[in-house]
Formats: structure tokens, C-alpha cells, sequence
């Protein structure tokens, strides 16, 4: 197969570069049509219940992220001018398209009693900016006696003062939302500079956008990083810039294509989605070490280019083939979760893996058929004396300290396993960005003064929409406030209890002595005005009451305090719900974005096992095709799998969590460390073959062997991984950091445990089987003959 393959790639090269070049020219059009992910979600399936919960809550009251929030706090907040600017500050913040209403000190209402029409008039409480100091005085005096919004708008314990912007959801889950957000820093900026009031801004809707601008930038900084590093690499190895500028080339058309697939498949980019176009470059540059360290070792033996080429693709073409399917295979894995972001980006890396496989394999010899072959120069790395050093090295631990190694392993294996025991999951919402960082300073001003800015959300259905608004209900609802109150990370709650409240108020001229519940006596003159209110007092209704009267809402925020401790937090809350609306009569749900990240971050960590657990299976029945021998199913997982241990134990060490962003660490070096291993053992049988079954003589050939292009990938795999520490987010640069590791010690694990096994239990492990496998790779010593091969002229000499 590989021997007419070869033939079919030399004979077409000029016809399967133009191929090429129009499907690039194709994808590069498609991939400016690819937007960013500003929606929050998407981790849990849609038939979850947590999920279908959420939806059903969206559909009753609109979706719960869509408040930006912005917060002040100064002793002179109050004083004339200050006040002021912040009400003219709110008035030209609604005029941007994008928001939809304002909500401040200086832009709230106040119920006012209508004797006369026996109702309730809705009234701005700041008509016209303030005018001087006594009007601001007054005005401060009227806001303070509404507790409806005390702890809601304003915090007088810490002269904290907070305006809500409620944004327009379409254009929030746009790309339009980054000229809104532009358009309100900057209208915030004009206030700050003009007041010198230091002005927080945060929100889901703020944090998505800044969010994702940073995922945006740091996706040009990664691809430009590692095509940097590994162009970098590849010429310190090779010592050319014809293979430096080839190898980039076959990367950077992947990276295309990459961006072209996610385009026309119809997905966007998100923090996980962001991650392919960087990995696509660090996985198919030792596509092109392996091509070329053949190509070059080839061409040294015999001088013959095209002989060269040819055993290039037929030789290293069906193993890297096989390797690269491997890695394919643990990203696709994510296919099988139900996860749409985790479907997505498995989709997408798997395609992408096996096309610049691909495209290595055609555009490689493909264009140095037309350049003229390598000179001495140019393959001196073969014998790169510090590279022989520690390949001998290796051999010599094979040979002579396998006691030594097995020691060792065991030792790295206890300490790993004990490490692991002191992994704890978590995730925030706001994930890993640094302290200083100005989304994480905002949300802590939030946080420390008005408790947080997530939502959460519990519903309560009473089955009976006379019971809703009932005083049994209503007292019901106002314990469950109170409850919410004991725990400091959750703020002030809103809830029609709150609203009943204030009517109340507002019947008795607005003492704020009367800011409680109607007593059963009071019903009977204050539901007039309610009922003859009704016009103006749907749109409360609607809030906090959904179409059928039956369900109500408390509404609150709730801080970014992660999801090990959430998880706590609600399991401390639940019971005491459910002791003030027992289940028999109430339907109580606690959702809102909080809750759907919570349970959807505990479902990516548990996918993401079961596709690691998946791959894992996958690539075992794989190598038992390759090497048809169950026991060297078993050697050659064990020094895959050890890595693994080691990071996981690592992560405990270093008290770094799991994590949507850390837990990806595993099926990523599983996938590319099997790579190292298919190597081996395909040399190694191949060695076994020609060497008449010289156990010793054939591994230490395998070892001396794949050695070299194994510590090439290696380290173009570490630095390549390394650029994800240039993040922002500590999600990433842990992900870089234990890929890079792991990877580094899967290369020793490899080419030290796995010959050492090899070495001592080759009697129970080399058996016939294993001599024919059911997937036959390509005899090493096979020579090819060069009369079959049909190569077109060429005006070029060289070729």
C-alpha cells in the first residue's frame, strides 16, 4: 500500500500542491467568517436537568446574565457635583445602543399614593440633574428611606454606590458587543477623569466580553509563539532554513485549514476551541522531524534523492501515520460526550491532526523533489555528538541498570499515587486570570461590597396561583430571604415580598417604618390600590411572577467563590429551602448561571475521564491491531500511562486543581506521548525481522534508532507546549506547563522503561503473534526498486 502510495505522491506532486494551494486558498476565505464565543454555557447537554431548568427559567423571566453592573465608593460619592455627573452619567450610558435601562441611586423610582384614583404612581425619585448641594441632600434623604433598594443600589456601611445596565441580549451574544463595551469604558473613563472617582465595571456581560477579547488575543500570541519556537527548533536541529521555512509552511496551512473547518463546520471559538490552531503546529512539526531525519539519513546511506524521498513516505509515512491517527483518536474521543463545546472541539482537532499528517506527507517530498538534496551540512545532525551522548546514555540504563529503572518507576509511582490523593476539583467562572488583573480587582469590589455579581436564582412554584401572593406564602418567602442572609457570599435577595413591601410603604406617605408585609387587616384598604394599579404594576409582576401565577422568583448574586465551595455552600442551603417549602407542596428550583456552571463544570471533569477512560480502550485495541500480542498491549501502555500518574500526582504536589482547563492535560499527552511508543516497537519489530530475533541487539537498535527523533519531538513538543504559559489565565498556562512535563517524562518513560521491559520479559512478550500483526508496517531492510517507480521529467537537474 505504502510502496504505490509513494509512487502515487512523486509522480503527482505538482498536481497535489495545487490541490492543496486552492483547498488553502478556500479555507483561509472560509476562516474569516469565524467569530468568537461570547455565550456562557454550552458545557451541559441540553436534556440535563440542571440545563433544562435553566431554560425553562430563561423562557418564564428572560435570561439572568444581562446586568453589567458599575460600582463606586467615596466618601464625597454624595456630595453636589459628584452626584451629579453620576446622574448624567447614567442618562448618557442609555443612550448607547446596547443598553436598554439604567438603574441607580440617581435613576430609581419610588411608589407614590394616588388617593384620589385609589393607585399607586410610579415616579422617578432624581427628575432632572441636581442643581446644588441641598437638592443632592434631599434627594439622598428620600433614597435612604426606600429599603427597597438598600444593599441593593447602595451600601452605607462602606459608601459603596452601584448602577446597573441592563444590556440587550442579542447584541451581547454578538460580536457588536465589543464596540457596546467600548462605547461604555469609554463614557466611564470621560467620568472618572472629570470626578476622580475610581469607577468598577463587572457583570457577566462585561466579564464574557473581556473574557473573550483576551482568548482572541492570546490565540494570535500562541500561534505566533509556537511558529517562533519551532521554526527556531527546527533550524537549531537542522541547521537549514529551506527545512526551517517548509516545516512552517506545512503548519501554518494547517493552522488555515484549522480555522476554515471550525468556519465552515459553523462553530466558533472558544476558550477550549482557541486551543487548536497552537496545537496543530506543536503536533505536526514532529510529523516533519521524522519525515526529514528519514529523508536526510536516506539520502546520506545511498545518495540517491528520489530513492530518498520515496522511502521517506513508505518507511516513516505508515508509522507516523499510525501515530498520528492514535492522537487523532484520544481528541475524538470527546465526540462520545454530550457535551456540544467538547463535541465541537474534538471534531475540529481530529479532522485537523490527520489533514496536516497529511499535508506533511505530500508537501515535504513534494517540494525538495525540486530542490536540489541536502548537503553535508545539512545532515551532520545525525551525528550531533550531545544527541549520541544521551541516546548512549539511554542504551547503557537499558543495558546495564534495568534494577535501577524499575526502582525508580516504582518510587516515582507511590509518590504519584500519594500526590494524587491531594487533588481537589474546582473551577471559577472568572478562571485563573492573576490578581491584578482588572476583571478580578473589579469583581472584588463587588464582591466586598455588595456580596457578588453571579446570579442565582431559586423558583418557587407553588402549584396554585391563588397561593402565590398569599400571606402564608409570602411569610414563606421572606424566611427564605432571611436564611440567604446568614450566608456572607450571597447578597441582598429580591423577591415580590420586597415588592409588597414597598406598596406598603408607599400607602403610608413612604415611612419607612411600614417597609413589611400587609397584615391580614391591611389587605382590606391597601388591595384597592393595587388591583387599581394594575397597568402600571404588571411590569413588577412580571419580574417576579411568570405567566401563570404560580411561580415566583428569588432573585440574587452570589460571589465567584468556585465551585469546590459552592458545591458546599448549596448543599448547606438546600435543606433548609426545602425545610420552609416542604416538597409536597412546593416545587422549589435552585438555577441561574451560578448553578449552570457549577454542575456544568462537575460534568466536563467526569466527561472528560470517561474520554480519557475511552481513549485509552481505543488506542489499546489499535496497538493490538498493530502488534497483535495482548501482552504488548500491556508493555506498551504501562510506560504511557505512568506519565499520566506522575502529572496527576504532580497537580497534588503543586496544589494545582482539577479543572475543565488541567483535566485536558491527560487526554492531550495520552494521545501524542502513544506516538513515542508506536515508534519504538514498530523499529523494534522491524529490527527482529532482520536481525534474526537478536532481542539485545534489536532493542538497543530501536533505542539508537528512534532516540534521536524522539528527543527532537520531545523538546519541540516541551517549548511547543511551554507557549500556553504566556496566558493570562492559570487554567492555561498549568495546561502548558503539565503538558510539557508530562510529554518530557513519557520520552524517558519510552525509551528507558519500555526497552527495559522489553529487555527482561522478552520471552513471555515477543511471540509469534507479534511477529505477524494483523496492521502490517513496512520492513526497515526492504530496499525499493527505483526502476517501478515512474517520476515525470522535470526541467529541474536536481530532481
Amino acid at each position: 500500500m505504502w510502496e504505490k502510495t509513494a509512487g502515487f505522491i512523486l509522480r503527482n506532486r505538482l498536481a497535489l500542491l495545487a490541490v492543496i494551494l486552492v483547498i488553502t486558498v478556500f479555507m483561509g476565505y472560509q476562516a474569516q467568517f469565524v467569530t468568537m464565543s461570547y455565550k456562557f454555557g454550552g458545557i451541559l447537554p441540553k436534556d440535563d436537568s440542571t440545563q433544562v431548568e435553566y431554560d425553562r427559567f430563561t423562557e418564564r423571566f428572560s435570561e439572568d446574565g444581562n446586568v453589567l453592573v458599575l460600582g463606586a465608593k467615596d466618601q464625597k460619592f454624595h456630595d453636589y457635583p459628584i452626584f451629579a455627573d453620576w446622574y448624567e452619567l447614567g442618562n448618557n450610558l442609555r443612550e448607547i445602543d446596547g443598553v436598554d435601562s439604567v438603574f441607580s441611586e440617581a435613576h430609581l423610582f419610588t411608589l407614590v399614593k394616588n388617593a384620589e384614583e385609589r393607585k399607586f404612581d410610579l415616579e422617578r425619585v432624581v427628575s432632572r440633574k441636581p442643581q446644588s448641594s441641598e437638592e443632592v441632600d434631599s434627594l439622598k434623604k428620600i433614597i435612604n428611606s426606600l429599603k427597597f433598594y438598600e444593599g441593593l443600589l447602595y451600601n452605607d456601611s462602606t459608601n459603596a454606590s452601584l448602577m446597573m445596565l441592563f444590556t440587550n441580549r442579542d447584541k451581547f451574544n454578538s460580536e457588536e458587543r465589543v464596540e457596546v463595551v467600548e462605547n461604555i469604558e469609554a463614557t466611564v473613563a470621560a467620568f472618572s477623569e472629570k470626578t476622580g472617582l475610581d469607577v468598577h465595571l463587572s457583570g457577566l456581560p462585561y466579564i464574557r466580553t473581556m473574557q473573550t477579547a483576551k482568548i482572541k488575543q492570546e490565540l494570535g500570541m500562541f500561534v505566533g509563539l509556537a511558529a517562533a519556537i519551532t521554526a527556531l527548533l527546527m533550524f537549531l536541529f537542522f541547521k537549514s532554513f529551506r527545512v526551517m521555512a517548509i516545516s512552517l509552511l506545512v503548519v501554518i496551512i494547517g493552522v488555515i485549514w484549522s480555522l476554515g473547518t471550525i468556519s465552515l463546520l459553523g462553530f466558533q471559538i472558544s476558550a477550549l476551541m482557541g486551543l487548536i490552531p497552537p496545537l496543530i503546529i506543536v503536533i505536526g512539526v514532529p510529523n516533519c522531524v521524522f519525515l526529514l531525519n528519514k529523508y536526510h539519513s536516506e539520502f546520506r546511506n545511498h545518495g540517491n534523492q528520489i530513492k530518498a524521498l520515496s522511502r521517506v513516505i513508505q518507511k516513516v509515512g505508515n508509522a507516523t501515520f499510525m501515530t498520528n491517527a492514535t492522537t487523532a483518536m484520544g481528541f475524538a474521543t470527546f465526540i462520545f460526550t454530550q457535551s456540544a463545546m467538547l463535541k465541537e472541539f474534538g471534531i475540529v482537532a481530529s479532522i485537523n491532526i490527520l489533514g496536516v499528517f497529511f499535508l506533511s506527507l505530500i508537501i515535504i517530498p513534494g517540494l525538495f523533489s525540486f530542490i536540489a538534496p541536502p548537503k553535508a551540512r545539512h545532515t551532520k545532525h545525525l551525528e550531533r555528538t550531545w544527541v549520541e551522548k544521551v541516546v548512549k546514555y539511554l542504551e547503557n540504563l537499558v543495558l546495564s541498570h534495568r534494577k535501577l529503572t524499575y526502582a525508580g518507576t516504582i518510587i516515582v509511582v507511590g509518590l504519584s499515587l500519594y500526590g494524587i490523593t491531594l487533588v481537589r476539583a474546582t473551577g471559577n467562572i472568572v478562571d485563573d486570570l492573576p490578581k491584578d488583573d482588572k476583571i478580578i480587582t473589579d469583581l472584588n469590589f463587588f464582591e466586598e461590597n455588595f456580596a457578588g455579581v453571579m446570579p442565582l436564582e431559586i423558583l418557587v412554584n407553588t402549584r396554585d396561583s391563588s397561593k402565590v401572593t398569599s400571606g402564608k406564602t409570602l411569610r414563606k418567602i421572606e424566611n427564605l430571604q432571611n436564611t440567604l442572609e446568614s450566608y456572607p457570599e450571597i447578597s441582598r435577595s429580591l423577591a415580590i415580598t420586597d415588592a409588597v413591601k414597598f406598596a406598603k410603604q408607599a400607602y403610608y406617605n413612604g415611612s419607612p417604618a411600614k417597609y413589611s408585609l400587609i397584615s391580614g387587616y391591611e389587605k382590606s384598604f391597601i388591595a384597592p390600590y393595587l388591583r387599581g394599579n394594575e397597568s402600571d404594576v404588571s411590569g413588577v409582576s412580571q419580574i417576579f411572577l411568570d405567566s401563570t401565577q404560580q411561580t415566583t422568583r428569588i432573585t440574587a448574586q452570589i460571589a465567584d467563590i468556585g465551585t469546590s465551595e459552592l458545591d458546599t455552600l448549596m448543599k448547606s442551603l438546600k435543606p433548609k429551602v426545602y425545610e420552609i417549602f416542604p416538597k409536597e407542596d412546593y416545587k422549589v428550583t435552585l438555577t441561574g448561571t451560578s448553578i449552570v456552571f457549577l454542575d456544568g463544570t462537575d460534568y466536563l471533569v467526569k466527561n472528560l475521564f470517561i474520554s480519557l477512560a475511552i481513549a485509552v480502550t481505543v488506542i489499546a485495541i489499535l496497538m493490538a491491531l498493530l502488534f497483535n500480542s495482548a501482552r504488548m498491549v500491556l508493555i506498551s501502555l504501562l510506560p504511557n500511562l505512568i506519565p499520566l500518574l506522575f502529572t496527576g500526582g504532580l497537580m497534588g504536589f503543586l496544589g494545582i486543581p482539577i479543572k475543565p482547563s488541567t483535566i485536558l492535560v491527560f487526554s492531550i499527552a495520552f494521545g501524542i506521548s502513544v506516538d513515542d511508543t508506536i515508534h519504538f516497537l514498530s523499529k523494534y519489530r522491524q529490527e527482529l525481522k532482520v536481525r534474526s530475533w537478536d532481542v539485545h541487539t534489536c532493542i538497543i537498535r530501536a533505542v539508537h534508532e528512534t532516540g534521536v527523533s524522539m528527543i527532537y519531538t520531545s523538546i519541540i513538543l516541551f517549548f511547543g507546549f511551554l507557549v500556553f504559559t504566556a496566558s493570562n489565565f492559570g487554567g492555561t498556562v498549568a495546561l502548558g506547563m503539565l503538558v510539557s512535563v508530562t510529554l518530557l517524562v513519557a520520552m524517558i518513560s519510552n525509551l528507558v522503561l519500555l526497552p527495559s521491559m522489553l529487555m527482561s520479559f522478552h520471552k513471555s512478550i515477543v511471540t509469534k503473534s507479534f511477529q505477524e500483526p494483523f496492521l502490517q508496517i513496512v520492513n526497515e531492510e526492504e530496499d525499493i526498486e527505483l526502476d517501478s517507480l515512474e517520476i515525470r521529467k522535470s526541467k529541474n537537474p536536481e530532481e
